[in-house]
């Protein structure tokens, strides 16, 4: 997926500022797309050179003149051209796993401290995801839409079903050190 879609998505609502924006993305879809205050600003002036977005700018007494995005005619139809067409396949890149991969490298006690890192991590993960729907609840009010709100629990849902087996598989990596399961104690792989 690239934020270009997901800024025309939440343009399609209504119009926002790219501080609004920024805002909306982190109570709403950070569980699985993140996205800095400057991505979002330069993706908006290329959706606006672009001409799927147009700009207003709101004048301001007491601060300098709001931007506020708007989504065009072209903006509306390259989304739903996107959302019709088949689901982006992206190929996995993980820092994390690379070095689990090279992690026999590393005494015992380094691992079992890096794995409880990591679920501890995990853990902390799931007690945000948990606050999701109450962040949310301003853009539910704002849509009014039981439909898409069914939807946008769906991705909270597989975020947190992929967090509770990343924790699962930490803890249980955790365990198999700790009962020296690995082949350096035993000499067999267990699974």
């Amino acid at each position: 997926m690239s934020l270009e879609y997901a800024i025309l998505g939440f343009l399609s609502y209504k119009p926002f500022s790219g501080y609004d924006l920024k805002k909306v993305f982190d109570n709403s879809v950070r569980h699985f797309w993140y996205a800095d205050q400057s991505q979002i600003y330069r993706t908006l002036t290329r959706l606006t050179e672009e001409g799927l977005a147009e700009v207003e700018v709101v004048e301001q007494t007491d601060r300098p003149d709001r931007k506020v995005y708007h989504i065009t005619s072209a903006g509306r139809a390259e989304l739903n051209s996107w959302l019709r067409g088949p689901f982006p396949i992206q190929q996995s890149h993980s820092g994390s796993l690379v070095q689990v991969f090279f992690a026999g490298q590393l005494t015992d006690a380094e691992i079992l401290s890096k794995f409880e890192e990591a679920a501890a991590i995990f853990r902390t993960i799931l007690e945000t995801f948990n606050e999701v729907p109450g962040k949310i609840s301003e853009i539910v009010q704002m849509v009014d839409s039981p439909r898409e709100e069914f939807f946008w629990m769906l991705t909270l849902e597989l975020g947190m079903r992929t967090m509770q087996v990343q924790l699962e598989w930490a803890e249980s990596v955790i365990q198999r050190v700790r009962n020296q399961q690995h082949p350096a104690q035993s000499g067999v792989y267990k699974y």
